[in-house]
């Protein structure tokens, strides 16, 4: 189980920074948001990974922590929030530079 959630990880991050290096707004805020994912998985997978264990402390011997989980439904709140402002971000300098490239500029070939 862990290999398989730590080639996953690698997987995720690997396409995200591919994406990243694209540089093209859209494909920049999808390998910014895969990034982000892989990371809220990295953390979620901190609670231990266990099946059919209780989140409650107290309820039975083992127990998974709570705290990745809220930290990372946390960090998807905010996530989606920052997703969507940065794509108002990108239509807005599309509409006013009328190129995607992230520096406003079409690369000189």
């Amino acid at each position: 189980m862990e290999a398989v959630l730590a080639v996953t990880l690698g997987v995720m991050v690997t396409c995200g920074v591919y994406l990243i290096l694209r540089a093209r707004v859209f494909p920049v805020v999808v390998g910014l948001t895969l990034i982000s994912y892989a990371v809220n998985l990295f953390i979620f997978s901190m609670g231990r990974l266990a099946t059919g264990a209780p989140a409650v402390i107290g309820k039975s011997a083992s127990h998974v922590d709570p705290l990745p989980q809220a930290l990372v439904l946390t960090a998807i709140v905010i996530g989606f929030a920052m997703t969507a402002f940065v794509v108002v971000l990108a239509l807005r300098g599309l509409g006013e530079l009328k190129t995607d490239h992230v520096d406003g500029q079409e690369p000189r070939e």
